[in-house]
């Protein structure tokens, strides 16, 4: 598993379409079927698209990612308007750098979510399983799990449409992928153009990194099977982000589950 670098930079620029208010309109109703939390960790939580809107709702949330670079940006972002005194939320954030893998809190949260298909980013299936029995853990008794994940036809589709090349004027990358239909594994490799904007007058120039990311699409008979194993009760599966349920042609796969009261 490796946490975003040099990418978180430009992360927030390069997802502006991801479709945010689509997993929060689903989170919200989980909820309103199952309980409404008012503790709330956000597993994987990146630069905050998730964890900011949940607190500025009134939520108190623990937004938990491996990446310091991510951490930092998602911080900066929760933390400016407050500085300029411009915002008033009952809401509460707390940022923690932790692996998904053994999470931990002093006390057990109402809810867990994980979206954008961070579970996938785990190639070991001993790593999710372990990653399951924490979140387990770190609920309360009747507390909801809410989780995506990309179900191998996405990774066969990027492997045949790759590859992906974005270029403005500010940032360019291309993409390209190697997938392995046999451990339904596929690595990414990005390479990143951001203008640099010079100093005194000096013409501009472009920044070049790259970044390598690994992730693994699982059986989701599989999956629903550990979440038993970790004593999850499965409540719901969906795809898509709605509420029918999967088949063959779904490509990012939903799972509610919840600890028994």
């Amino acid at each position: 598993m490796r946490s975003y670098r040099q990418f978180a930079s430009v992360y927030d620029r390069l997802m502006e379409e991801m479709p945010y208010s689509e997993w929060m309109l689903f989170a919200r109703q989980c909820w309103d079927k199952y309980g409404v939390p008012k503790t709330i960790v956000d597993l994987g939580c990146g630069t905050g698209n998730m964890a900011i809107p949940l607190a500025k709702a009134g939520f108190t949330v623990f937004g938990i990612d491996l990446s310091a670079e991510m951490l930092s940006i998602a911080r900066s972002k929760w933390d400016e308007p407050r500085s300029r005194g411009g915002r008033d939320e009952s809401g509460t954030i707390r940022w923690l750098q932790q692996d998904m893998r053994d999470w931990e809190l002093p006390e057990p949260v109402d809810a867990v979510i994980s979206f954008c298909d961070c579970l996938n980013y785990l190639t070991e299936a001993d790593d999710v399983v372990a990653a399951l029995r924490h979140t387990y853990a770190g609920l309360a008794s009747g507390g909801l799990f809410l989780f995506d994940v990309h179900s191998p036809l996405t990774f066969e589709r990027y492997a045949d449409e790759q590859p992906f090349v974005y270029d403005e004027k500010d940032v360019a990358y291309l993409w390209t992928c190697d997938y392995d239909p046999e451990s339904r594994t596929i690595d990414h490799d990005l390479t990143f153009f951001v203008r640099d904007e010079g100093a005194g007058g000096a013409e501009a120039v472009y920044r070049r990194f790259e970044e390598s990311h690994s992730q693994r699409a699982y059986d989701p008979e599989w999956i629903a099977e550990q979440l038993r194993e970790a004593g999850f009760e499965l409540l719901h599966r969906a795809a898509d982000f709605k509420w029918d349920a999967p088949n063959a042609q779904s490509e990012r796969l939903f799972f509610v589950a919840r600890k028994p009261k």
